[in-house]
């Protein structure tokens, strides 16, 4: 199985998804004077600390594959290494998604920043933006940091190039004896 990097235009289409739906449950909380601006700080922290977590992960498999065969202590879970690069694909597209929803709410609720409400969902949308932001960059290098090393298999080019060199010799070789 192959897996390959998010596209970056999955991200801009993710933060544009989240636009859209920002900007149409604005309009209709406008419509029904029922408010769902904000975020409350523990959902951001939240989002850091899972972020951090799938860095963590990341790290770990990055370190891994860095490091000489020969000189391995232990061994890693391949299930263990998908499963972190799935996470950072998630995280990163779900972050990206996020920054889009937070920013349109940062931007309908700037113009009433005199009110109190207004004023602390700017401040709560301005947080998750940014925890947004960070975890969509922490998704992105985790997902880069998945990247493994194409192992000694037979699907391996090297492999391949061996088979065919082996095939060649064992052609010339009974070529030679009849």
């Amino acid at each position: 199985m192959t897996m390959r990097r998010t596209p970056w235009w999955q991200y801009v289409i993710a933060a544009l998804a989240g636009c859209l739906l920002g900007v149409g449950v604005a309009k209709l909380s406008d419509s029904l004077q029922f408010d769902m601006l904000g975020a409350p700080v523990a959902v951001s922290v939240v989002m850091l600390v899972m972020g951090l977590v799938v860095l963590a992960l990341a790290i770990q498999v990055r370190t891994y594959a860095r490091t000489d065969p020969k000189k391995r202590t232990r061994r890693l879970d391949p299930e263990r290494a998908v499963n972190t690069l799935i996470l950072s694909k998630a995280l990163g597209l779900a972050a990206a998604f996020l920054l889009g929803w937070y920013g349109v709410q940062l931007v309908v609720a700037l113009p009433h920043g005199e009110a109190p409400y207004y004023a602390s969902a700017i401040r709560e949308c301005a947080i998750a933006a940014s925890v947004s932001l960070i975890d969509m960059i922490i998704g992105i290098i985790s997902e880069w940091f998945c990247q493994l090393p194409p192992d000694e298999g037979p699907e391996n080019p090297k492999m391949k190039e061996r088979q065919r060199k082996r095939r060649q010799l064992v052609r010339s070789g009974v070529a030679r004896r009849s």
